[in-house]
């Protein structure tokens, strides 16, 4: 039962439109808006409804200016999939109460004009380079929301971005001709020389602890016992040995 359970596909819910394969994670939260609201989760609400607000004029404009038909087709699942977040977005900012901007920032608003004034033969380069990086930048800030929010509508909201925020940057990619040398490079460790398993208080704390499980048994006494053993072991089998 157990294997049947793993090994059974997950399949996405469906949104109904022109667009087939939408992605919608099925709602196994029953998010009522329980928890506390961060500041974090309000600007993350914030965003998404940014991200929307320029990425669905964007992709409409994918399918009238580009001339290769799997930007176009591109651009109509990208608009598509992000009128479909703006909602998701909009009901949670409603349930939290939350104000959501009206229209692009400064920034989306310069990306949309490179776009505009764009021709055919630069359209796509633009049009790719500017969502790949746009999705890039809030890819990790919405795993940080996801792990860390305490209230359960921002929760999933946060998975629900995700996986449309992920399906997106496999389509711009899939075009082949995203310049990843002009894309941010992540952040260098805070502590270069530390491992890969970061050691709090609380670690050593339970390792101290771990070692000295036994009451009244420290660590040179059992090493004497070992050592005691392995002389005892050593004897025996030489005894065995001399009495062939």
């Amino acid at each position: 039962m157990v294997l049947t359970f793993l090994l059974a596909p997950v399949s996405p819910a469906r949104a109904d439109g022109t667009v087939p394969g939408i992605p919608v994670p099925q709602n196994s939260f029953n998010a009522k808006g329980a928890g506390s609201v961060s500041a974090a989760d309000r600007d993350f609400v914030i965003k998404v409804r940014l991200a929307g607000l320029w990425e669905i004029p964007a992709g409409n404009m994918a399918q009238e200016k580009s001339d290769d038909p799997r930007v176009v087709t591109i651009g109509k699942s990208i608009a598509a999939q992000h009128v479909l977040l703006d909602k998701l977005d909009r009901d949670v900012a409603k349930k939290l109460s939350i104000d959501l901007p009206s229209e692009p920032n400064s920034d989306q608003q310069f990306w949309l004009s490179e776009m505009r004034n764009a021709n055919a033969t630069t359209f796509d380069q633009i049009f790719v380079d500017r969502l790949r990086a746009a999705h890039g930048k809030i890819f990790p800030a919405i795993a940080t929301i996801r792990a860390s929010t305490r209230n359960d509508s921002v929760r999933q909201l946060a998975q629900q971005t995700n996986q449309f925020v992920l399906t997106h940057i496999t389509l711009l990619e899939s075009t082949g001709i995203v310049s990843y040398g002009d894309l941010p490079t992540a952040p260098p460790p805070a502590n270069p020389n530390a491992g890969p398993v970061p050691v709090d208080g609380q670690m050593v704390a339970a390792a101290h602890s771990s070692t000295s499980a036994i009451p009244g048994v420290n660590t040179t006494v059992i090493l004497l016992v070992l050592a005691a053993a392995l002389v005892a072991g050593v004897i025996t089998t030489m005894r065995i040995f001399r009495a062939r």
